[in-house]
């Protein structure tokens, strides 16, 4: 197996007043929370929005991982629905004193490039900051922050930088090169 260089870039926002909306895009695009603990769906959103992108760390999770996860206080799911059909997700994690992770965020092949990409993310970061009115007994939010990485889109790092991301570290690191898993075996060609 062969390894390949992957940068991973790591990004805040450490005010509300440092998010960046941008417009909705045009038609019927919603974002709505998905309230139930829904192993099922969270995997079927990660396998189908990292699938070409080789997101494979949670490809192994067994349904009670999942579960365990998505059940944590402040752990959060907020879906892009495109006429009703799912088009991404951005995922919440809310860690010590008030910080909160934008854990995942991505948009399932067929909806990128329509511009729902950056209202989701603006929505998620949104909610990232108000999410201890949420939940009770989580500090109020005072950061948010993610990662991107040289094997995500090429247009993940602008978007984040054009919603008020600041970058805050820079990592290289030799992974395996995988195959790109796709949302289910023989998805996407190798």
């Amino acid at each position: 197996m062969t390894n390949i260089a992957v940068t991973t870039w790591s990004l805040e926002q450490t005010a509300p007043t440092d998010l960046l909306p941008a417009a909705a895009p045009e038609g019927d695009v919603r974002i709505v929370r998905a309230e139930v603990p829904s192993p099922e769906f969270s995997r079927f959103l990660y396998a189908s929005v990292g699938g070409d992108i080789r997101w494979t760390d949670r490809l192994g999770w067994s349904h009670a991982r999942w579960r365990e996860h998505l059940e944590r206080p402040g752990v959060e799911t907020w879906v892009a629905y495109d006429r009703g059909t799912p088009a991404g997700y951005v995922e919440l994690t809310p860690g010590d004193d008030g910080v909160v992770e934008i854990e995942y965020f991505g948009l399932i092949p067929a909806f990128r490039g329509r511009r729902i990409g950056g209202h989701l993310l603006s929505y998620g970061a949104a909610r990232a900051w108000d999410l201890a009115e949420r939940w009770p007994g989580l500090a109020t939010t005072k950061r948010v922050w993610l990662h991107t990485c040289s094997k995500d889109g090429a247009y993940a790092m602008d978007n984040y930088q054009r919603r008020g991301f600041r970058l805050f570290d820079t990592k290289v690191e030799e992974e395996a090169d995988v195959a790109t898993p796709g949302p289910w075996p023989g998805a996407f060609p190798s």
